[in-house]
């Protein structure tokens, strides 16, 4: 009897090391990509989830300009070069948001238990719909420049300058998503994950120098506005879109996002890992 059961117990325990094997780099990029392409065939299978890139930079773009326009700068068009970049990064940085809310309902609905068996590296099914994501958040940066436009707005910076704009603002709000997938992660539901976010979210994109100039801020709130992680980007973001300049707001945004990912990237996964 033991004979004959030694070679099953053998090929199992072969199966179970084929399985916790590590995956090499290659193997991680490819399995992120088909989890991505899972996650953009849902995104075509549900056409809401880009209501808030589509409907959102327009409502926002021409609410701001014309209830604050004539009090910040006098007329609507002055204050377009200060307000686009402000709402590039409150959009950018809203939609990141639902990469979290996302996440949570697919854990509650029981989508990541599927992943159990799969001999694929842990950060594939966090990092997947994030790379998807990705084209969400081209959509709403492009949809603002493209409304500012409408409204009369004119970039000296050219479309170089747009498209850095447009790119550093797509890689800080990857980088955030980072932080929104450890809060779905340890959040008991999505509402949870949603309303913690907002109240993270809000606070640090209306206490900047998005929509109003810093000179004309408190001096204690001031202080806070200057080392704000978003008033970084919108700098760069005005810099780059306005005048076609890289200033050093550009690389102070660029080292925040980078410290995010290095931060919440292992975090994510950490959480997730026990929730297997």
């Amino acid at each position: 009897m033991s004979i004959a059961t030694a070679p099953r117990v053998l090929d199992t325990a072969a199966i179970v090391a084929a399985t916790d094997a590590r995956n090499s780099l290659r193997q991680t990029v490819s399995q992120t990509m088909a989890m991505a392409w899972r996650a953009t065939k849902k995104m075509r299978r549900n056409p809401e989830q880009f209501f808030d890139v589509t409907l959102q930079p327009i409502l926002f773009t021409a609410m701001f300009a014309y209830i604050f326009g004539g009090a910040i700068s006098g007329d609507v068009k002055t204050y377009l070069p200060l307000m686009i970049p402000g709402i590039l990064a409150q959009t950018v940085l809203t939609t990141c948001m639902a990469t979290g809310v996302q996440l949570r309902e697919d854990m509650d609905k029981g989508v990541f238990d599927r992943f159990k068996s799969l001999p694929i590296a842990r950060i594939a099914p966090l990092a997947g719909p994030m790379v998807a994501d990705l084209l969400r958040y081209t959509i709403a940066a492009t949809l603002t420049f493209g409304m500012g436009l409408v409204m009369g707005y004119r970039p000296g910076g050219g479309v170089i300058g747009v498209g850095g704009a447009i790119l550093l603002a797509i890689f800080t709000g990857w980088s955030l998503a980072w932080a929104f997938t450890f809060i779905g992660t340890i959040a008991r539901s999505a509402q949870s994950v949603q309303g913690i976010s907002m109240m993270i979210l809000f606070p640090l994109t209306f206490l900047s120098n998005a929509f109003v100039p810093e000179s004309t801020l408190p001096s204690g709130l001031r202080a806070f506005v200057k080392v704000n992680p978003v008033s970084h980007l919108v700098s760069a973001a005005r810099s780059l879109a306005n005048q076609g300049q890289v200033t050093d707001q550009v690389w102070w945004t660029l080292l925040a996002s980078v410290v995010v990912i290095a931060i919440f990237a292992p975090l994510s996964v950490r959480s997730y890992k026990r929730h297997l």
